[in-house]
């Protein structure tokens, strides 16, 4: 008999962020997330989407063992912004039992009923803007910066659960010494035909890195519309994962075009620091996990481009290929090795034969799931 019963209590969080920890216990690709970071995201007060927004998490019990999560997430804003009733699941880990997954799933679409959703979507961490997807394809590496991980079994019981595909999201690797230099080629080119309109490419200025955040967050916030449940971030979204986001940056990889000081698109890059993360044990960072994750950041050798927006009415002049030539110019003379473009919606043809023109492969799929409430 499966019980499923909501978290509450500080105790039960910390079960909750530890179950995957202990369900990939052996499997070797598995990264565990920071622990404190888990925490104070799932924690109304600590995290800024609970301004606007619920979670409810769930703990999945057989007798007295935890065998599933899942967290049940009413997103107020993604349905001011699009008009619709929608409802999603994230945070899903379960054994390979189908009552778990179909306990889990059951007891998540009952509470987003009881708040007025129509339409179950996921798995997304608590939205688009966060780590999104279902691994369906590419078990055979560990997972990079902020993209999810999960065993081969999840969509099998996820499809027996009534949930559908709704789309897939792509992503592409991209090692150095293999890219087609063609975009670096005509970087000079292209800069000096930007130049003549007006437009400059520069790294970000870490100086004036708060300034730089509310330009960036306007391109953001324009650049993306309505589809598969983005929704602009609000600046205490923006701002909250900014200042996360800063400990790792390198200015050599967030690149921005500016057109008479407004950003008109940007690109960011973070190193993979999952290289680090992988070897910090349970997510911990005391008593040794800080040292790893201190020391060992300088021997990353992978890039994550996690984004890329140029606004309406810049496209189709050069500035996405001036974007990724610029990183990848400079990642020339560092230990970076390569890296990986995601994610890229299935049906975004035009950046992802932009990405295959630069021999970036194909090699990791991730699915997003629908279904009625």
């Amino acid at each position: 008999m499966i019980r499923v019963a909501s978290v509450d209590s500080k105790k039960e969080l910390g079960q909750f962020i530890d179950f995957p920890h202990d369900l990939y216990r052996d499997d070797k690709n598995y990264v565990p997330e920071l622990f404190i970071a888990q925490r104070d995201m799932l924690t109304p007060g600590k995290h800024p989407f609970h301004e606007h927004s619920t979670v409810k998490p769930f703990l999945a019990y057989s007798n007295l063992r935890i065998v599933g999560r899942i967290a049940a997430i009413f997103n107020r804003n993604h349905n001011t912004f699009t008009g619709r009733k929608d409802g999603f699941f994230g945070f899903f880990d379960c054994i390979d039992d189908q009552e778990v997954a179909d306990a889990l799933i059951k007891q998540a679409s009952e509470w987003l009923k009881s708040q007025g959703a129509e339409q179950l979507n996921g798995p997304v961490n608590f939205s688009t803007n966060d780590p999104s997807g279902l691994l369906v394809e590419g078990f055979d590496r560990p997972p990079m910066a902020m993209m999810p991980y999960n065993a081969p079994y999840y969509e099998k019981l996820l499809l027996k659960t009534g949930l559908r595909k709704k789309t897939d999201l792509l992503a592409y690797e991209l090692e150095v010494s293999n890219s087609n230099d063609r975009s670096i080629k005509l970087l000079d080119t292209l800069q000096q035909r930007l130049k003549r309109a007006g437009i400059t490419i520069r790294k970000v200025n870490l100086k004036d890195f708060k300034n730089e955040v509310v330009k960036i967050r306007d391109v953001y916030n324009s650049a993306w519309d309505k589809n598969l449940g983005f929704v602009p971030m609000t600046d205490n979204e923006f701002d909250y994962l900014a200042k996360d986001l800063k400990l790792i940056l390198d200015p050599n990889y967030c690149i921005v075009a500016e057109k008479d000081g407004k950003f008109v698109g940007f690109a960011l890059g973070i190193p993979d620091i999952n290289q680090v993360l992988i070897n910090i044990k349970r997510g911990r960072l005391l008593p040794t996990g800080i040292f790893k994750l201190l020391f060992q950041k300088k021997n990353i050798t992978r890039i994550r481009v996690l984004t890329l927006g140029v606004l309406e009415g810049y496209r189709k002049m050069g500035i996405e290929a001036c974007l990724y030539g610029t990183i990848i110019k400079n990642t020339y003379g560092t230990k970076i090795t390569g890296g990986e473009c995601s994610w890229m919606l299935e049906d975004n043809y035009l950046m992802n034969h932009a990405i295959e023109q630069i021999n970036g492969k194909l090699y990791k799929r991730y699915r997003l799931y629908e279904k009625e409430l």
